[in-house]
């Protein structure tokens, strides 16, 4: 029996963060949305998706796991705040404004709005020096397929299998890739060394390991077919991950409150 982990749904509308919006609307904040506690034992998996033109749905996140989506961030670069802030999880439904569905950028923004209004967040901004990944193109070339129809929005979702995890990615930059791996795959922050710029289609298959998604999706088994993460993505994709340092921006949260629910 296979279950559904989002690590980054990217839907239907959705566009690489820093993409200019799309259209004419103002995406300044949800027209209306409702925060609702969810049972921290619930099995159900972690996600976030445009569901139509105008409704907007994160399941089952963290406040950190909401900050680290709304600002992009890998969670290991947050601190501060309650100490709930990693335990408690909430689930988010809210409706969009204007005629047309918000990019991932115009989502995000709005999302930046909802956690200042009925999170009560305050943070500010340090750079540090930590352990990051760095993904690059390996020796020998890149083995992506440029997307067969570049002008769709981006889409790419994890699944998760007992002895795999399938990534399969529709029309995506590598910026796209490594927002998801840093926001929800990996223990460190990910940056993007590869220099390409195209969209691409893939489909990556791996053997999960404790390290990853924060430790909610339980290891492969020993004699799993498919390869741990790093080697998948420097066999099927040509690219590779390296351990390294550098310095990010991190986020330490001065303020949260426990937000009113709907």
């Amino acid at each position: 029996m296979r279950r559904f982990f989002a690590m980054v749904v990217i839907g239907c509308s959705l566009a690489a963060a820093g993409q200019e919006p799309s259209n004419t609307q103002v995406f300044d904040a949800f027209e209306v949305a409702t925060v609702k506690p969810v049972d921290p034992d619930a099995k159900s998996g972690r996600f976030f998706r445009m569901d139509g033109t105008h409704r907007w749905v994160a399941t089952n996140f963290t406040l950190k796991a909401l900050i680290a989506l709304g600002y992009d961030m890998n969670p290991r670069t947050i601190s501060g705040g309650p100490q709930w802030m990693d335990s408690r999880h909430f689930t988010i439904e809210a409706i969009t404004p204007g005629e047309v569905a918000p990019t991932r950028l115009e989502q995000t923004q709005m999302l930046r709005a909802l956690l200042l209004e009925r999170f009560g967040l305050k943070f500010h901004r340090q750079d540090q020096e930590m352990a990051i990944y760095a993904l690059s193109v390996a020796k020998g070339g890149a083995k992506l397929k440029v997307a067969a129809i570049p002008d769709d929005p981006p889409k790419i979702i994890g699944v998760v299998y007992p002895d795999r995890i399938e990534v399969p990615a529709h029309s995506v930059t590598m910026d796209d890739f490594v927002a998801m791996l840093q926001r929800a795959t990996l223990d460190r922050p990910t940056v993007n060394r590869t220099g390409l710029t195209v969209k691409y289609d893939f489909n990556l298959k791996f053997a999960q390991d404790q390290t990853q998604y924060g430790g909610e999706v339980p290891k492969a088994p020993d004699d799993a077919q498919n390869p741990p993460l790093f080697t998948a993505i420097q066999e099927q994709l040509g690219l590779k991950l390296e351990a390294t340092r550098g310095r990010v921006s991190t986020m330490i949260v001065d303020e949260a409150m426990n937000p009113r629910v709907d």
